[in-house]
């Protein structure tokens, strides 16, 4: 790839940060290392280093947006700040080509005492733009951020949302060769985010190149052709952005990716009557969904083990296992789980997803309130669950993910997740577009002429 098509260019990136547990060691490391080398001795450290950034490298083409995803705390922010040039890094190189705009905090760049007006002028011209092309971009400025008369009134008197308008407004309206934005569009109500992301695709259209940071992963999936995600400061990894979030869904809620059904304690079998019924034929010892058509293969699969989704059953009207689905089917999912300890309370979770990681459904047995999965997990045991739903879906590819877990306060532990386990191909219907059939009915009356 030419140099002439890359936009940012990040060659292994550090920053480290100097943590004093008081004042007075700030004072010692500022002092005490001069003296200790005029006596002859090694200079002593007063400090811990804390990396929020260790050999991170990527490459974003021009026109090429970018997301960057990661936990609060694993260096995206810091990483951003350096591109821009706010911040110095410890080593490596960042090469960046033409003009940068960057929202990285909320209001960052306006001063609070000067009206939206003022502050619309000094941004730009902080981008390089003359007063002339600011007065002819002007009027389009201030209708994107739709804040009405609060153009002339004091920035300190905005929202937080308002604030975010105006600089959202302010940066993508000039037009600029790399546009940064760092979780600022969560703030803004969602008709200000569509209008957002439409002017992100325009720009992008255009030749900008965009690097995201948010935690949504649905935008890093839907807006994005590459991810980066980062982990206390490392690179974890880069590409596609499905198996960026696969792998940032894992860090998330995942203890471990392998199952590991060696380390699980086997308790003995319960009774006959908490055994798995074989109306649908379904496994009860060991893992059978290789066995049934419509697997995926590439599942992203983790769990710490206490439970195995061992088999499933899927039929539309009827038809086990169909090759395709006609929306409007009616579709029977069932699975069995084994349940290796006791496990208080479990969750079944069902989600159903694009081909792109768009989820379109999802569902679990806390959210349906189904209180007879609430009491069961008992070691030893296998059980069957039974679901039903109407496909009004639209044509396209789409995978089922099933999860079992249990939640302790505000941590969700997953005991099996099988994330686009099983494939579901939707057959092209004309009778409506969009990505779901919601039965509209169309009803005609003619009205006669009033004489």
């Amino acid at each position: 790839m030419s140099s002439n098509d890359i936009a940012i260019s990040v060659s292994n990136l550090s920053k480290c940060y100097q943590i004093y547990d008081s004042p007075g060691d700030q004072l010692r490391q500022f002092l005490a290392p001069r003296l200790q080398r005029i006596v002859g001795k090694a200079p002593k450290q007063y400090f811990r280093e804390f990396w929020a950034l260790k050999d991170v490298s990527f490459e974003v083409k021009k026109g090429e947006t970018v997301g960057i995803i990661g936990r609060n705390g694993s260096g995206k922010s810091t990483l951003l700040q350096i591109i821009c040039g706010t911040l110095s890094p410890n080593s490596g190189t960042v090469e960046t080509t033409g003009r940068i705009a960057a929202l990285l905090e909320l209001g960052s760049g306006f001063n609070p005492e000067f009206t939206g007006r003022e502050n619309v002028y000094m941004n730009a011209a902080l981008l390089g733009l003359r007063r002339e092309e600011v007065d002819t971009r002007f009027d389009d400025i201030v209708a994107f951020a739709d804040i009405g008369q609060f153009i002339d009134q004091s920035v300190k008197t905005y929202s937080s949302g308002m604030v975010v308008r105006l600089a959202f407004a302010v940066q993508s309206q000039v037009e600029p060769d790399i546009l940064i934005v760092d979780e600022a569009l969560s703030v803004g109500d969602a008709k200000f985010q569509v209008k957002c992301f439409d002017r992100l695709r325009q720009l992008k259209e255009n030749g900008t190149s965009i690097l995201l940071v948010t935690h949504s992963s649905e935008q890093i999936v839907t807006h994005c052709s590459t991810a980066i995600l980062l982990n206390g400061g490392t690179q974890l990894m880069v590409g596609n952005p499905k198996h960026v979030v696969n792998l940032y869904m894992d860090l998330l809620f995942g203890k471990e990716r392998v199952l590991k059904h060696d380390a699980v304690e086997q308790l003995p079998k319960v009774p006959e009557e908490g055994i798995a019924a074989i109306s649908y034929q379904l496994s009860q010892l060991e893992d059978n969904f290789n066995k049934r058509d419509g697997y995926n293969p590439h599942e992203y699969r983790w769990g710490d083990g206490t439970a195995t989704i061992l088999d499933y059953y899927l039929a539309a009207d009827g038809e086990p296992y169909p090759s395709a689905i006609v929306t409007g089917q009616r579709i029977a999912l069932a699975v069995s789980v084994k349940f290796h300890r006791n496990i208080y309370r479990p969750i079944l979770g069902i989600t159903i997803k694009t081909k792109e990681g768009i989820t379109v459904y999802g569902v679990n047995s806390e959210t349906l309130e189904c209180v007879e999965f609430q009491k069961l997990g008992q070691g030893g045991s296998v059980i069957q669950v039974e679901t039903a739903f109407n496909c009004r879906l639209a044509p396209g590819d789409y995978f089922i993910s099933l999860g079992v877990a249990t939640k302790h306060g505000e941590e969700v532990i997953p005991h099996d997740r099988r994330y686009d386990s099983i494939h579901l191909q939707v057959m092209p219907n004309s009778t409506f577009f969009g990505l779901a059939d919601l039965g509209l009915t169309m009803f005609v009356k003619k009205v006669e002429a009033a004489a």
